[in-house]
């Protein structure tokens, strides 16, 4: 299976949804990125406000009644508040973080404690029910992971904001942050809970639904855009087909691109002149033809009149009408079948009386039809491509000729069997081409050489109705004309 498609239209469409497809993932990823570090820089401006505000109330604490205004701080301001000087944090055990720790804590704490965020000392409320330092290969996760990365950054910030003496320590069991406020001539450990995981619950499936639809739409969108870049290539290519089929496309469009617009302006330079070279052939062949034939007659009337003994009389009238038969081909070659109109009728009714024709003058010509349907069609071009036919079979093979008329896969065929000496594969290409005579293996019965015009014609008036003129064997010796024509014009 190839991955990658041998069409145009397919690598642009490709190469569009795989860039596309680059785009999103990466708008996803710095999107994810730039909210995560937002919300950790809100959460700081907004502890900033909240630390500035507490350490007011904190320096104005009158000293005898500390331990009950530490209460009503930590109920009003939602946090815990531990006096540095009562107790210094032994560390915050594994997966800790606080200065310079990277992100590990120096080691647990001791019986009774979790670090600064599970002792009952009535400071606030509980943050965590774990204790940090349970777990020796515990790894930071929730909150703390996303936290991780810009905690150095938040500690600065505080520094910055609070004054010297500030340190951020957090406990990720506890999802807890601790940070210590210098109040005055004291120092407090302000406690309060990690905010929320960035993801709130719900939004990885919303955020895959809208990437999801994001893009199946961009996908929509580069196969709309590479289709459209494709067009003009694809009406190229069907122009081409119908020039080698041998009917005139209308001229392409010559706009969109710079390089569509020159090769589509080449094109229909190219059909121009190929349409004057026909027409021009066709009005030579049609006035040297028509010239002819005047003389002829009258070699055919001076025949008449002479006295010449009988074989030379036929012999030499025979020549004359041999010369007529080629000027008649001529003229049937150059006057065409685009200006007869087409009629819907029964294939059988048109060859039935070309068939009678030749049985009445002698030869062996049967007719075998079967059931096919009225189908459009131009009868004097059909009921001349038969004639070319039988012609060719009578002059290049051996009776009997044999024609079959049957519907076969939504076509109508046309069989025109003979038993001759048969046509070499190779050769079946050339003999359809105008001026093509036939080798010595297949020469003419009567020794004449013939325009090499009725095959080429043949082949024309198929192509003009859309079908296809074959040559191929027949079994116990012989040629089988096929020719097929669609049932649905």
């Amino acid at each position: 299976m190839k991955l990658w498609p041998g069409s145009l239209f397919g690598r642009l469409a490709l190469v569009l949804i795989g860039a596309l497809a680059v785009a999103v993932l990466a708008t996803i990823v710095l999107f994810r990125q730039d909210r995560a570090e937002l919300q950790v820089r809100h959460f700081a401006e907004n502890r900033i406000v909240q630390l500035q505000s507490l350490r007011t109330a904190l320096e104005n604490l009158p000293r005898d009644d500390r331990r009950d205004g530490l209460q009503r701080l930590a109920r009003q301001y939602g946090v815990r508040i531990v006096p540095a000087d009562e107790r210094e944090p032994p560390g915050f055990g594994a997966g800790g973080w606080h200065s310079g720790s990277g992100m590990r804590g120096p080691g647990g704490g001791g019986p009774g404690r979790d670090g600064m965020g599970g002792e009952r000392d009535g400071m606030g409320p509980r943050f965590g029910a774990g204790r940090d330092g349970e777990t020796a290969g515990e790894r930071a996760t929730g909150p703390l992971a996303a936290f991780l990365p810009v905690l150095a950054q938040i500690e600065a910030r505080f520094g910055e904001a609070l004054g010297p003496g500030t340190e951020v320590r957090v406990q990720p069991r506890a999802q807890a942050m601790w940070v210590r406020l210098p109040a005055g001539d004291a120092a407090y450990w302000i406690g309060f809970p990690l905010p929320p995981r960035p993801q709130t619950e719900g939004e990885p499936t919303r955020a895959l639904a809208i990437s999801v639809s994001l893009a199946l739409a961009l996908i929509l969108a580069a196969f709309l855009f590479a289709r459209h870049l494709a067009r003009p290539l694809r009406d190229l290519s069907a122009a081409v087909d119908r020039v080698g089929r041998g009917e005139t496309p209308p001229p392409l469009p010559e706009s969109g691109p710079s390089e569509i617009v020159a090769v589509n302006r080449g094109f229909n330079a190219m059909l121009a002149n190929l349409r004057r070279i026909e027409q021009d052939r066709a009005l030579l062949l049609a006035g040297v033809s028509h010239d002819l034939r005047t003389p002829l007659a009258r070699m055919r009337l001076g025949i008449e009149l002479a006295h010449a003994d009988p074989p030379t009389r036929e012999g030499m009238v025979a020549d004359i009408e041999e010369m007529d038969r080629v000027i008649g081909q001529f003229l049937d070659f150059a006057r065409g079948e685009d200006g007869i109109a087409v009629e819907v009728r029964p294939l059988e009714a048109v060859v039935a009386p070309v068939v009678e024709r030749y049985r009445k003058a002698g030869r062996d010509v049967s007719l075998a039809a079967g059931h096919v349907a009225a189908l459009p069609l131009r009868p004097t071009a059909i009921a001349r491509l038969v004639a070319n036919l039988v012609d060719n079979a009578l002059a290049y093979g051996a009776p009997p000729v044999e024609i079959t008329i049957s519907a076969r896969g939504g076509e109508a065929v046309i069989d025109v069997a003979d038993r001759g000496p048969g046509v070499r594969p190779e050769d079946v290409e050339r003999l359809k081409q105008p001026f093509t005579r036939a080798d010595d293996s297949r020469a003419r019965s009567d020794g004449a050489a013939g325009a090499g015009l009725g095959l080429a014609i043949v082949d024309r008036i198929a192509r003009l109705h859309g079908g296809r003129f074959e040559l191929l064997p027949r079994d116990g010796g012989g040629t089988v004309a096929r020719v097929s024509l669609p049932l649905k014009g």
